[in-house]
C-alpha cells in the first residue's frame, strides 16, 4: 500500500488550485534520491465517459517486466478541463488506486509530465510530492519547444521552455517516433530516461505505460 499525504483539497477553484501547485513546487527535489530500483509502477487514467475517471495502476518487476500487482477505482471528476490543471482531475483516482496496491512501488512512472508544465509542477510531479516517491513523466507530446534526437535508440534531446531545461525528448526505438521524458520528484533526467530505455526494450512507450493502458481499456 501507498500513503498518500493529504496536503490540500481537491474541491478549489482555478486560482486555488494554481496557488496549490505554485506552493507545491517547492517541496519536488531533482535529485536522484532514490535507492536500488525492482518494482516500477505504471500510472494511467481511461475515461468511460465524460464525468468518470477510471484510475489505474500496474507494478512491474523490472528485471523481467511482469505485472506484479494491480488496481483499477473509477472517481467521479469533479474538477474542470482547464489547460496546466489536469492533474486535479486525474490524480484523486490515481492515490486511490495507489492506496489498493499490496506491492509498495519504487518508482512511478505517469502517463503525463512532470517539471514539463508552466508552473513545473505537472501531474508526474504531483503525485511524487503526495507520496513522496520518486516519480518521472512520460508523455507521448511535448509541452515546451523540443528538437528532433537522432534516429538510434537512446538518443535524445532537450525540451526546453523560457529558456530552461525541463525534459528531453527520447528515441526508445531505432526510427520510431520519440517520446517526452520529464523529473517528477526525486530523480534527475539522465536517470530518467535511462529507466525509460529500461522499461521499452520492444516497442515505443515502457511497459509500464503499456500495461496501465492495457488495464484501462478493459476495466
Amino acid at each position: 500500500m501507498v500513503r498518500v499525504r493529504q496536503m490540500h483539497e481537491w474541491a478549489v477553484t482555478e486560482d486555488e488550485a494554481i496557488a496549490i501547485q505554485q506552493g507545491l513546487r517547492e517541496r519536488v527535489v531533482v535529485r536522484d534520491e532514490h535507492g536500488p530500483i525492482r518494482r516500477v509502477a505504471g500510472l494511467d487514467v481511461a475515461y468511460r465517459d465524460p464525468d468518470i475517471a477510471v484510475g489505474v495502476v500496474t507494478v512491474l518487476d523490472l528485471e523481467s517486466l511482469a505485472v506484479l500487482d494491480q488496481a483499477v477505482v473509477r472517481e467521479r471528476i469533479e474538477f474542470p478541463y482547464i489547460s496546466g490543471l489536469f492533474a486535479f482531475r486525474e490524480v484523486p483516482a490515481l492515490t486511490r488506486a495507489l492506496e489498493k496496491l499490496t506491492v509498495e512501488p519504487d518508482v512511478l512512472v505517469c502517463d503525463g509530465h512532470g517539471l514539463a508544465h508552466p508552473r513545473r509542477f505537472g501531474l508526474a510531479a504531483h503525485l511524487g510530492v503526495l507520496t513522496d516517491l520518486p516519480s518521472i513523466g512520460v508523455a507521448k507530446n511535448s509541452y515546451g519547444a523540443a528538437t528532433e534526437p537522432g534516429p538510434a535508440r537512446g538518443d535524445r534531446s532537450a525540451v526546453t521552455s523560457d529558456g530552461e531545461i525541463v525534459g528531453r525528448v527520447l528515441r526508445t526505438q531505432p526510427g520510431v517516433k520519440p517520446i517526452y521524458v520529464s523529473v517528477g520528484h526525486r530523480f534527475t533526467l539522465d536517470s530518467a530516461c535511462d529507466l525509460v530505455l529500461r522499461l521499452a526494450p520492444r516497442y515505443r512507450l515502457p511497459e509500464t505505460t503499456r500495461t496501465a493502458d492495457h488495464l484501462g481499456r478493459i476495466s
